[in-house]
């Protein structure tokens, strides 16, 4: 489920943005599955809903989620997902620079990739 660990560094809104684009990486939620509404995860998770509606406006931005008037917010299908990938792509620069410094080789980081890729792709 949807979780903000109040003792990361990171803001609440960006911990909930990537806590639902696991969810639906992972495929736990699915393609047009409704999400709870800002106010019902506002209170479940104990935090302001302005937090909650960030978290959905970056997320509806990326193409992630779609909202429909009075019915709700929704996944949207993977066709329409649209990440920051500079964004992504510095973070994994980032990531593996500071793997190479600590004595990892460029196989591993391969080989690790490829897993991954796998495990992204597993039911495509």
């Amino acid at each position: 489920m949807i979780s903000v660990n109040f003792r990361d560094s990171r803001p609440l809104y960006e911990q909930i943005k990537e806590s639902i684009i696991k969810l639906i990486m992972t495929k736990s939620l699915q393609e047009n599955e409704r999400l709870p509404s800002v106010r019902e995860l506002a209170v479940e998770l104990a935090i302001n809903s302005n937090t909650i509606q960030r978290a959905y406006r970056e997320l509806e931005n990326e193409g992630y989620i779609y909202k429909i008037s009075g019915k709700g917010t929704f996944v949207s299908p993977q066709e329409n997902f649209k990440p920051n990938t500079e964004e992504l792509f510095k973070s994994f620069k980032e990531a593996a620079s500071k793997l190479i410094f600590a004595g990892e080789s460029s196989k591993a980081l391969k080989e690790a990739i490829d897993k991954i890729e796998k495990e992204v792709l597993q039911d495509d």
